[in-house]
């Protein structure tokens, strides 16, 4: 069974509603890690103090940062796979069954990541940009399920707003890389980049949708132009942003995004 891994950090109001979404569209059954990363706003233990019984809390001593807290969360997950789910997302109906499933369509698939408004090369309507906050994110699922069969094209890279990650895949190629990247931004690209060589698969789930709220104005795939995690990538990979121009420019999902878009636009009309 995949256990999800939430790290928090402050964010009251998004983490309500991130963990609230969670709760309303999984089975009580499933197994939910929400990780307080030491948050200094009164708000948050409120609020883990509501969650169901069943979900394991914990909270950091000490303020460790996205990475390390999305480390800790992957080890906690024994022998499972993993879905890593930013605090500022809202799942929507289906969400995890849709990732399971297309990670079942092949054994070598590492990572397994949602269309959402904003999550660079899985950005919809429009892509490669952060659409704004949906009204309506489950309408946006529907229309993801119901715009014809899923395509879920191989991509350079997941991105790491929702990531579905395979147990295996981290058993072979390790946890994220804290010494290089504890910072935050960069993690992902460089999990994905070392998956990759060992020859594995990253790619899109285009029958589910997560909307992503996001923060400041980041690069391509949530690296700081010109920042230290973009420097150490290209120097591990001097390949890297290749890859993600060659799928960019080749844009396999240009025909499923406007056939999701149509649908979205005729559930509105019948609404």
């Amino acid at each position: 069974m995949t256990v999800v891994v939430v790290p928090v950090f402050n964010a009251p109001d998004a983490t309500r509603r991130c963990l609230a979404a969670l709760e309303s569209t999984l089975d009580r059954r499933q197994p939910v890690i929400v990780i307080d990363d030491a948050s200094d706003d009164p708000a948050i233990p409120e609020l883990f103090a509501s969650l169901p019984r069943n979900w394991t809390q914990v909270r950091n001593e000490s303020n460790l940062g996205f990475v390390a807290s999305a480390n800790l969360g992957m080890t906690m997950a024994t022998g499972q796979d993993v879905v890593l789910l930013n605090a500022d997302t809202q799942v929507t109906p289906g969400w995890l069954t849709a990732l399971e499933r297309c990670a079942r369509g092949n054994d070598r698939i590492a990572s397994v990541t949602p269309l959402t408004n904003n999550g660079e090369i899985a950005s919809i309507p429009e892509f490669c940009r952060p659409n704004p906050w949906p009204n309506d994110p489950e309408r946006w699922a529907t229309a993801c399920r119901e715009s014809g069969p899923a395509l879920y094209p191989e991509v350079p890279t997941a991105v790491g707003f929702c990531m579905f990650m395979r147990r295996a895949a981290i058993d072979e190629i390790g946890l994220f890389d804290e010494a290089a990247f504890g910072r935050g931004y960069g993690e992902e690209n460089d999990w994905c980049m070392r998956a990759i060589e060992a020859g594995w698969r990253h790619v899109i789930c285009d029958d589910a949708y997560v909307a992503h709220e996001g923060g400041a104005s980041f690069g391509p795939l949530g690296l700081k132009p010109g920042g230290e995690a973009m420097e150490t990538l290209l120097a591990r990979y001097p390949d890297y942003m290749d890859r993600v121009r060659a799928f960019i420019e080749a844009d396999p999902l240009a025909n499923r995004r406007q056939a999701i878009l149509s649908r979205y636009r005729a559930l509105n009309r019948e609404s």
